[in-house]
């Protein structure tokens, strides 16, 4: 029997972790079925106790102390080491039940030292897994660069533990696979609430998918993507389209701070801040959520505040929903860093005025046309 120690390290180098890393709990239950003895190691300390220590990452920032990547008996992988690059795990460990109860200990004591369950309830209460792998689509920030289709990955059995009562799915673009229709019906047929982490690309949206999707017993809110301001309008299509079986709130995921021409000037962070308020705006005529996800190139940004400012505004619905992003700083005071940040730009953008004074509550979520500001 061998001593198994499991690092992820994004578990101990962030300062939140609300997700498990699936590699980790993929190889904790196929060494625990061989009869092994596989713990959780949430430190850097005493590895030489072990026989192997198996190490992942999912966030290329992460820090892992020098020297540890040298140990003998360490193997190390994820995205966050390789990112495109990151080598698969064998198929016997790929296509392995998960041990969901590898975080248990850890999750325990946060529990117990006072943190709220339903910030842990991706440990507690999800199956998780892939239905399909890989995206056609090459988006340059992407990880997904080494595929050319959607293919499929594995059965929802697979990976679902008949205890836990929800399932969420990472797929990356699950539309994409030509058999999409069958693997929703059988997770409708589960009758387990579920949901897509990673989001839906709605632009693949059809009234097929819109009526399977939407009929569904869906868990949390429905998430797509509105990466680029140059789709705007056929994410607009989309949308109307999708108003025609639900009016539940829609969150899009909205990419910035990535120059596509690898310029990165000012006129570059100018344009992408207000690439980025054109489509809050949009989404706001139909009542629809943005989550503002910034590229890490965005703190070189002279308006790195202002992201900050946005983000911190749109990516919680409690405020998004009440104020408009003046008001939004105007609570935080006259002598917050938001407020100053947001005054300055408007100084030297005075365009930005209008989307300052957006709200969600005047939106139309008919998908009737309002007056949209000219931008920058």
């Amino acid at each position: 029997m061998l001593r198994i120690a499991i690092i992820d390290a994004d578990l101990i180098g962030r300062r939140k972790h609300r997700f498990p890393n699936l590699a980790c709990m993929k190889l904790s239950g196929y060494y625990k079925a061989q009869g092994h003895k596989v713990m959780l190691k949430t430190d850097y300390e005493g590895l030489d106790e072990f026989d192997r220590i198996y190490l992942s990452k999912v966030f290329t920032d992460t820090q892992v102390p020098e020297g540890v990547l040298n140990l003998k008996n360490l193997e190390y992988g994820g995205t966050g080491f390789y990112y495109d690059k990151a080598p698969k795990l064998p198929d016997e460990i790929e296509h392995n039940m998960p041990d969901y109860h590898l975080y248990a200990n850890w999750v325990q004591e946060k529990l117990d030292a006072g943190a709220k369950r339903n910030e842990y309830r991706f440990y507690l209460d999800y199956s998780i897994g892939f239905l399909t792998r890989g995206c056609f689509r090459k988006c340059q920030f992407c990880v997904n660069q080494n595929y050319d289709r959607v293919y499929t990955h594995s059965p929802v059995e697979e990976f679902m533990d008949p205890e836990r009562k929800k399932v969420c799915l990472l797929d990356d673009n699950f539309f994409g696979n030509p058999d999409w229709e069958a693997m929703l019906q059988k997770l409708k047929d589960i009758g387990k609430p579920f949901q897509f982490r990673q989001g839906l690309d709605e632009r693949l949206l059809d009234d097929r998918k819109c009526r399977a999707l939407f009929s569904s017993r869906y868990d949390d809110t429905y998430a797509f993507a509105f990466d680029n301001l140059a789709d705007a309008e056929l994410v607009e299509k989309k949308i109307v389209l999708a108003r025609k079986y639900t009016q539940a709130h829609l969150r899009f995921y909205c990419f910035c701070g990535f120059d596509r021409e690898d310029v990165w000037d000012e006129i570059f962070w100018v344009n992408d801040i207000f690439g980025l308020l054109k489509r809050i705006e949009i989404l706001m005529r139909y009542h629809c959520l943005p989550y503002v996800m910034r590229f890490n190139r965005y703190i070189e940004s002279p308006f790195r505040g202002v992201y900050v400012s946005i983000a911190r505004w749109a990516n919680q619905p409690n405020m998004y929903k009440k104020q408009s992003l003046r008001e939004f700083a105007e609570k935080n005071g006259r002598q917050s860093a938001c407020y100053k940040y947001l005054e300055e730009f408007e100084r030297q953008y005075p365009e930005a005025a209008y989307f300052y004074d957006l709200k969600f509550s005047n939106g139309d979520k008919t998908g009737g046309k309002k007056k949209q500001g000219e931008g920058y």
